[in-house]
């Protein structure tokens, strides 16, 4: 069995689209970024929360002291211990809702070879009881919303808890609840809940797909998908789907109304555009700007290992001064006749800073009422986004009777 499943669950958003990917990503080699390792420290954390709280793996000694070595990693910070306590508390709300104590499991390794060749991943929690499976996945990143809402990952993770429970359970669980935990993006976590049998037809769907993806006789289908993919940059096919947008004027696939409105004018194109081909234009806009951003990427770090791209070099550059030494500096200025009070700016610090400085609960009682958390200014985002749509209304109100306590 091999470290890493060619078709990992976690990629699944992408092979399932993209069938050529797996076979084509392998001749790349595995990059770990910075924000990857984090995740996993982030996942670390959670798990030691986890295990201590639901099962007598842990003494409170040797939490503490797994913890304070999790700590010790320059990667870690105090907001994962906030984002962790509230990957917990999901789990506790979700355990409080069986009408009794539910199997709770952390990191379960979980098999679909029925479904996905050789398939198997590994889930963050598992917890099963009555007629109930849940699958809870922490997100540590705040960059990519994760949505629960068909979500390939989660629901290849369930199939394979069910398969894993199902000497146990037998047939008594009735119904799969996925959630996604990415506190550092959204307040709640966002869920799916189906049937099993809702869950087995769609494993029985997608097994062509995970058959042709293991085969190597897969399809290039480049999108959104193409996020993560390793080969992203080199790939032709991509490359194919957006040269051939050179010609923007091409983005804009008329809409019937339209079609109707160029055929009076002759074939002409009326000078305005509606707001549907500007839709369209924004969903296609964004994978050609995506795709330049990793073409530049790609060629830099090529460029600074000797290659060449013909027509490109790197440069140094913008870079901002800085002192050497702020202490000495500060002192320099001050020895020269300046006041100390013009030296240094006085602030208050951080709510975070303040929070982990006092304590949640000394907090929340003595500065909780001079809290509040406004709502976030406007952006923009795809319908499929799982945040709630902007209100306006929410927006005047902001601040009204929204105090942190």
């Amino acid at each position: 069995m091999t470290k890493h499943a060619l078709l990992s669950a976690s990629a699944a958003s992408r092979w399932l689209k993209c069938t050529a990917a797996p076979r084509y990503e392998a001749q790349f080699p595995e990059t770990v970024s910075e924000y990857a390792e984090e995740g996993r420290l982030a996942h670390s954390v959670c798990e030691l929360k986890v295990l201590r709280k639901y099962t007598p793996l842990l003494t409170q000694r040797q939490y503490t002291s797994q913890l304070n070595k999790l700590k010790k990693n320059a990667l870690y910070s105090d907001e994962m211990d906030r984002t962790s306590d509230a990957y917990l508390d999901h789990i506790a709300e979700k355990a409080m809702s069986y009408a009794s104590p539910p199997l709770v499991s952390a990191e379960v390794r979980v098999d679909f070879p029925d479904i996905v060749p050789e398939g198997f991943g590994t889930c963050d929690c598992v917890m099963v009881g009555g007629d109930t499976l849940d699958i809870i996945d922490y997100k540590h990143g705040r960059g990519v919303p994760v949505a629960s809402e068909g979500n390939a990952q989660m629901r290849l993770y369930a199939l394979g808890a069910l398969r894993k429970y199902a000497p146990f359970y037998g047939e008594s669980i009735r119904q799969v609840r996925m959630a996604v935990v990415q506190p550092r993006l959204y307040d709640a976590p966002t869920s799916e809940t189906i049937t099993v049998e809702e869950l087995q037809s769609w494993g029985d769907s997608i097994k062509p797909l995970a058959l042709k993806a293991y085969s190597g006789f897969g399809d290039f289908v480049p999108g959104d998908h193409c996020r993560f993919c390793r080969g992203k940059a080199q790939c032709r096919a991509r490359a194919d789907a957006h040269t051939a947008l050179e010609d923007f004027k091409h983005l804009v696939l008329p809409t019937a109304e339209n079609q109707a409105r160029r055929s009076e004018a002759a074939g002409d194109a009326p000078a305005m555009l509606t707001h549907a081909e500007i839709g369209d234009l924004l969903t296609r806009g964004k994978t050609l700007l995506a795709w330049y951003t990793d073409l530049a990427e790609y060629s830099l770090g090529a460029i600074l290992k000797g290659e060449e791209i013909p027509g490109w070099k790197a440069i140094a550059g913008r870079s901002n001064r800085a002192f050497t030494d702020h202490d000495a500096a500060a002192a320099a200025v001050i020895a020269s006749g300046y006041d100390e009070a013009l030296v240094y700016d006085r602030r208050l610090k951080s709510i975070t800073e303040l929070e982990n400085l006092m304590g949640k609960a000394d907090f929340a009682e003595k500065i909780g009422t001079y809290v509040y958390k406004p709502p976030g200014k406007p952006a923009l985002a795809p319908a499929s986004d799982a945040r709630p749509p902007y209100s306006s209304t929410a927006s005047d109100f902001a601040g009204v009777g929204n105090a942190v306590t």
